[in-house]
């Protein structure tokens, strides 16, 4: 069974001291774990002789009206997963300790990529992640740090914290999972009802004609990305959005290259997100 470290002052002494002989991957993590998670450890396992999974719902990355109440928090099966996983350490602080004057004070802001997409749909939702980030970083001072690609725009703000803060962490990008239909592996997805959890796989439908299409142009793309969405009426599109995986900037109809395509929308009540490479033009 792991060890599981509840306090920052006990995860902070128990993990200098492994550190004095042993290498630490941390692999943060809001709990609710599923195989996507678990490929994360995967990767930890490799890149270090110590693992420690965070599990912290993070207040400050969710506005107001969103689902921090009801996000789901399994941690006794979260734990047994670890544990069959072979996990060393588990650290599972409470809110009160991570932020113990609230939420209101000292954060971290991205700049401006931590501005564009998921930001317009969830208000300073990445200072939140970021600064929670850097809060994990500070307490665990992992040597490799993995996240997953999913969330493609997180991954890339904290590549980029990483890389203007000077820390010295290698941050290690993990594939996407899928179920066998396609579907990426989410803990939003145990919201989903049957008829609801077929629509989402318009998502990716979505993707996968996006990627098809990139010999015609980013608006070809674009539309028939958004065709895909709009035959499902169970889905509210949020945006079909192609950046630069270099600088994670919207791009223009002149672009070409490597890309990647990032879809979000309401399957019902529940928001989900997704993305796919893909290259722009003729490919060379």
């Amino acid at each position: 069974m792991p060890h599981v470290l509840t306090t920052i002052a006990e995860a902070k002494e128990v993990l200098r001291e492994i550190a004095k002989s042993d290498t630490i991957a941390l692999v943060p993590t809001m709990g609710a774990l599923h195989d996507g998670h678990l490929s994360l450890v995967d990767i930890a396992k490799r890149s270090a002789t110590k693992t420690v999974v965070s599990v912290f719902v993070n207040p400050m990355q969710f506005a107001p009206g969103e689902d921090f109440e009801r996000y789901p928090r399994t941690f006794d099966d979260d734990l047994a997963k670890l544990d069959q996983a072979g996990v060393d350490y588990v650290f599972a602080p409470a809110v009160d300790d991570m932020y113990p004057e609230g939420v209101k004070q000292t954060r971290v802001v991205g700049g401006y990529a931590a501005g564009l997409l998921e930001a317009a749909h969830r208000l300073a939702h990445f200072d939140g992640v970021l600064t929670v980030v850097t809060k994990l970083f500070n307490i665990v001072r992992p040597n490799v740090a993995v996240f997953g690609e999913k969330d493609a725009q997180q991954l890339f703000l904290v590549r980029r914290l990483v890389r203007d803060l000077n820390l010295d962490i290698d941050v290690v990008g993990a594939p996407i999972i899928r179920e066998d239909d396609g579907l990426a592996l989410s803990s939003r997805n145990r919201y989903l009802s049957t008829e609801e959890r077929a629509a989402a796989l318009s998502l990716v439908r979505a993707l996968t004609a996006a990627a098809s299409n990139g010999d015609r142009g980013i608006r070809e793309m674009i539309s028939q990305a958004q065709g895909a969405l709009m035959d499902e009426k169970l889905v509210k599109m949020d945006y079909v959005s192609i950046v630069d995986p270099e600088t994670f900037a919207l791009v223009n109809e002149a672009y070409t290259g490597k890309a990647i395509v990032l879809v979000a929308a309401k399957v019902g009540t529940t928001r989900l997100i997704d993305n796919m490479s893909a290259y722009v033009g003729e490919y060379r």
